[in-house]
C-alpha cells in the first residue's frame, strides 16, 4: 500500500467531530487577525458612541485597561445619535456627500471608458505605453498628488487652472474660495486618482468581449455608436458596474481631498460626511458623536453597496457554500 493511501486511510479513521475540531484550530489564527483589525475597532466604536466620551473622560485612570473600559465616560444611550441626525450640518454633510458620490461616479465612468476604448482600439499604436503610462497616479502617495492638485486650482492668479483660463480669454477664479468651484475641484482630483483602477477592469471587459459580436453587428449595417451601445457596453456591463460599486464607497469615505484642499469649505459648505466626524472627534472633541456619525456612515454606504449589488444580479451564480 502506497504512502498516500495509508495517509487517507488514517484520515478516515479520524472522527468526524475531532476533523472539524482540527479545522476550526485551522482558522483560528485568520479568525483573530480578522477579531484584532477589523471586529474589535468597530465593537469599540460602537461603545463609543453610546457614551459621552471626550478627551478628559476617556483617558481618565491608569493603564491601558482603563481606555478599552471607556474610562470614565458616562452610558448615555442614543443621545449622540439624536444629536447627530438633528444636526442640520450633518444633513448638509450627508447630501453633499451622496452629490459628489454621484458625480465623481459618473466623472470617472466616462473618462475611464474613453480611456480605455482608445487604449484597445485597433487603430491605435504604442498601447504598451499608454497602459504603463496610465497606472502612475497608482504608484504615487495619495497626499502628494492631492497636494499637486490644491496647487493647481490655487485661487491665485499664478495657479495652473487660472493661467490656462486666461490663456483662453476668461477671468480667473476663485477655485477654493466658491463653493460649486471648490467641488468641481474635489471631482477632478477623485477622478485622477481613481480612473487608472476604473480603466484596468474596463480594459480587461473590452478585451474578454468576443469579436464574432462586433463581426455580426457590422454585417447588419451598425455603425460604431450603434455597436458601442448594444454590443459593447452590455458585455462590460457587470464588471464595470462592480469597479462603480467599489469607486463609489471609495468616494463616500473621501477625506484628504476636502481637508487639503479647504478643509470642506467654504464655510463648512463641502464638509463630506467623514470630514465631519473628524472634525466633531478632533476639532470639538466629541468622541461620542463622532463614533456616532462613523457607525451612521458606515449603514448607510453598507445599505448602498449591498443593494447595488442585489439589484446589479452582481452575485448571480455565486455559491452559498
Amino acid at each position: 500500500m502506497s504512502t498516500a493511501s495509508r495517509v487517507a486511510r488514517r484520515v478516515e479513521d479520524v472522527p468526524f467531530l475531532e476533523r472539524e475540531d482540527a479545522s476550526l484550530l485551522l482558522v483560528l489564527p485568520g479568525l483573530f487577525v480578522f477579531s484584532a483589525f477589523m471586529l474589535f475597532p468597530i465593537l469599540y466604536l460602537l461603545g463609543i458612541s453610546f457614551t459621552n466620551a471626550e478627551p478628559s473622560n476617556l483617558f481618565a485612570g491608569e493603564g491601558a485597561l482603563s481606555v478599552l473600559t471607556f474610562g470614565e465616560a458616562a452610558f448615555v444611550g442614543f443621545e449622540n445619535y439624536v444629536t447627530v441626525l438633528t444636526d442640520v450640518q450633518f444633513w448638509n454633510s450627508f447630501g453633499i456627500t451622496w452629490l459628489f458620490v454621484a458625480t465623481s461616479v459618473a466623472l470617472k465612468l466616462t473618462l475611464s471608458i474613453g480611456v480605455a476604448l482608445i487604449v484597445t482600439g485597433d487603430r491605435v499604436r504604442g498601447k504598451r505605453v499608454m497602459r504603463s503610462l496610465i497606472i502612475i497616479p497608482m504608484g504615487l502617495p495619495a497626499i502628494f498628488t492631492i497636494t499637486v492638485w490644491r496647487g493647481i486650482f490655487s485661487s491665485a492668479e499664478f495657479g495652473l487652472a487660472n493661467q490656462v483660463l486666461r490663456s483662453v480669454g476668461l477671468s480667473s477664479v476663485s477655485w477654493l474660495s466658491d463653493r460649486w468651484m471648490a467641488f468641481l475641484a474635489y471631482n477632478v482630483t477623485e477622478a485622477w486618482l481613481a480612473y487608472p483602477f476604473m480603466v484596468i477592469i474596463t480594459v480587461s471587459a473590452l478585451q474578454d468581449v468576443p469579436e464574432e459580436l462586433h463581426e455580426a453587428a457590422k454585417v447588419d449595417g451598425a455603425g460604431y455608436l450603434a455597436r458601442f451601445l448594444h454590443v459593447t457596453l452590455p458585455s462590460i456591463k457587470r464588471p464595470v458596474l462592480f469597479a462603480s460599486i467599489l469607486t463609489a464607497a471609495a468616494s463616500f469615505q473621501q477625506f484628504l481631498i476636502p481637508y487639503v484642499f479647504n478643509e470642506g469649505g467654504p464655510a463648512r459648505a463641502n464638509e463630506l460626511v467623514v470630514v465631519y466626524g473628524y472634525r466633531e472627534a478632533f476639532t470639538y472633541f466629541e468622541y461620542g458623536q463622532g463614533a456616532a456619525i462613523s457607525l451612521v456612515a458606515i449603514a448607510f454606504i453598507g445599505a448602498f453597496m449591498w443593494l447595488n449589488v442585489k439589484r446589479g444580479k452582481l452575485a448571480d451564480g455565486v455559491s452559498d457554500e
